[in-house]
């Protein structure tokens, strides 16, 4: 799960500033066809069957708007919900109630959306060892929302960026001249950083096996080689899969090969936006 510290918690109220910001701009117009004192109750319900995830954030827009209003949640993040199932109440100034409706449901689908989808991904291969990875692949603004999402839905977070751990990729390692020599310059550069490099065939693995990083990225290797490479490996260096993944066969399969890890980019990227409705009842 991400950190719950001040930074997060800083983090977190600046996205949703901003998104607010690009939403209501010098002002909502439509709401003024309301009277400012009109109190009203909405609901939100879901539409679809879903993973929740994202209620700090809707919580956050909420409070931007009008720190008046009163939610109530009927849900928590991670739970499995049921098509029409009420998630939240919220009583207040119906202005308010409808300035914030389409910021705090754009969160909610999109982090609802990537929870869904690694959970589902995680229970096609439950039978396994193998745990599911983010990637980088994240909407911007949202990397840190998306891999909490992620978390809620069963899955593990990879690197946060390009600062807490090494990705030694083709490029890296032809500009520093072999695999031996980006991994050797990563140890005495930052020997606390995780060092993970991708291989792209038999040959490669073999040079980082010897170069003996923490971890070791199969890119597109067939299943028959990722199961040759998990035989073959003598040393504590921890596999991970990553690319062909096409089908949820091809994620079976992957899983099914005894690597550690699977990263896959689809759970932050290819999202189908969980369908969320408010409605006011009062």
């Amino acid at each position: 799960m991400i950190e719950t510290d001040k930074n997060y918690f800083s983090e977190l109220e600046q996205t949703v500033s901003n998104a607010i910001k690009e939403d209501l701009g010098t002002g909502d117009v439509t709401v003024e066809l309301i009277d400012h004192t009109m109190k009203a109750k909405a609901q939100v319900i879901s539409r679809d069957d879903a993973t929740v995830c994202g209620i700090p954030w809707v919580n956050e827009v909420f409070f931007q708007i009008d720190p008046s209003l009163t939610i109530l949640w009927q849900v928590k993040d991670g739970d499995l919900i049921e098509a029409n199932q009420l998630l939240l109440t919220i009583e207040g100034c119906a202005r308010s109630i409808l300035t914030g409706e389409r910021v705090a449901l754009n969160f909610l689908q999109t982090l609802s959306a990537t929870a869904t989808q690694t959970r589902y991904y995680n229970l096609l291969i439950s039978h396994t060892e193998a745990q599911l990875l983010d990637t980088r692949k994240t909407i911007p603004g949202l990397r840190r929302a998306q891999k909490y999402a992620v978390s809620c839905g069963g899955g593990s977070n990879h690197r946060m960026g390009l600062f807490d751990a090494f990705l030694i990729k083709e490029n890296h390692i032809m500009a520093c001249g072999s695999i031996a020599n980006a991994v050797n310059r990563a140890k005495n550069l930052y020997p606390d950083r995780r060092i993970e490099i991708e291989v792209e065939n038999m040959q490669e693995f073999s040079e980082a096996v010897a170069a003996e990083p923490h971890w070791i990225m199969l890119d597109n290797f067939s299943t028959e080689e990722m199961t040759a490479a998990v035989v073959s490996l003598n040393k504590d260096i921890s596999l991970e899969a990553s690319g062909g993944i096409e089908s949820e066969r091809d994620l079976i399969a992957i899983a099914e090969t005894g690597v550690q890890y699977i990263s896959v980019g689809a759970l932050t990227k290819h999202l189908h936006a969980v369908d969320l409705s408010l409605r006011l009842i009062e």
